[in-house]
């Protein structure tokens, strides 16, 4: 980037904090993490002013007329609920400088299901979108030109970017600052917001991990959370069993009603789940083996074909292909009908 880009998120009454704040930390500490002022961010609201977020904070925005449509990078909408989202935009001005902005900036998009405002204004006509995951059925049948990716953190379309639920949203910000500067900056950015990794915008949005410890409760919540971080260890049935005081006869049964795997077949899940999202990376896959505990690359290539029926490499060229094509790609300004 060769001058200070401007981003502009918009805001409302009943928005999601994270979905404002979060995206804005990943670009303000990218001033910091490169050492030069590459982001002006600005929050933008229907009439300027103090909004108050669903959770109670308020936030400062200023009104559309204090920024002109055409000095604006990138435009955000962030999400909240369906009322929130179409008072946001019942003013005609607003919704007239939404659509310029989307028309003239570099880059457009939503965080959640701020995904129906840019619908909603005819943004995303044919469109390939993400939103969150309790959302997805809705945004389908309410515009069905839209093809609604069900499973990806986020979405990249020429020039739209969409992501799902709520902490979505530092993912695909991270992902902007990679293609607008380089992958070390995006990486020292996650490094500072203390990220446990970057998750590429394919991974999908429902984590086996979590959802596991939601319904398996205890003592097998507190064992899977210990597992994620230790899966580069070797584990054992009798060591699973010991920390959760159970015989291993007792542990095995009861980890099977809890989870409906075996344990060897839930660690080995989630292994390769932890393999494929280090496969956005640039480690070699001898260390993404033994970072994930497949031991070596041979063996983590057999298992994660029978798995997602392609190669680790072949995997990383094909989502290698698409975040190239993303990077350089761009929607033709004549395709998106919007009417002024």
């Amino acid at each position: 980037m060769t001058k200070k880009h401007t981003v502009v998120l918009f805001a409302f009454d009943g928005c999601e904090l994270l979905d404002v704040a979060g995206p804005s930390s990943v670009f303000g500490v990218a001033n910091s993490a490169s050492r030069r002022a590459l982001y002006n961010v600005k929050v933008v609201s229907q009439r300027g002013g103090l909004v108050a977020t669903s959770c109670g904070v308020s936030i400062a925005t200023l009104a559309p007329e204090a920024i002109a449509a055409k000095t604006v990078d990138t435009v955000l909408v962030v999400g909240a609920g369906i009322t929130a989202m179409r008072a946001s935009i019942e003013a005609p001005t607003t919704r007239r400088w939404l659509k310029r902005c989307i028309q003239t900036a570099a880059r457009f998009g939503s965080i959640c299901s701020g995904t129906y405002i840019l619908a909603e204004l005819g943004a995303l006509a044919g469109v390939r979108v993400a939103t969150h995951w309790a959302s997805c059925d809705n945004l389908a049948a309410q515009f069905p030109d839209l093809s609604v990716d069900r499973n990806s953190l986020f979405v990249v379309s020429g020039r739209a970017w969409t992501s799902a639920g709520i902490s979505t949203g530092i993912d695909m910000a991270l992902a902007m600052v990679e293609q607008d500067t380089d992958r070390s900056i995006a990486d020292k950015v996650a490094k500072f917001m203390v990220l446990y990794a970057r998750r590429p915008g394919y991974q999908s949005q429902f984590s086996e991990m979590l959802n596991v410890q939601i319904t398996a409760g205890s003592p097998f919540a507190e064992l899977i959370a210990w597992l994620e971080a230790h899966l580069a260890r070797p584990i054992t049935i009798a060591s699973l069993a010991g920390r959760c005081g159970l015989s291993e006869r007792t542990f095995y049964r009861r980890f099977v009603a809890a989870t409906g795997q075996t344990p060897a077949h839930f660690i080995q899940n989630a292994r390769l789940e932890t393999a494929r999202t280090l496969l956005a990376t640039n480690l070699s896959l001898k260390v993404i083996a033994a970072r994930s505990g497949m031991g070596s690359a041979a063996r983590l290539s057999l298992a994660f074909e029978r798995k997602f029926g392609l190669t680790p490499s072949m995997f990383r060229k094909v989502h290698h292909v698409e975040r190239a094509r993303a990077a350089t790609s761009s929607l033709d300004a004549r395709s998106i009908r919007l009417d002024l």
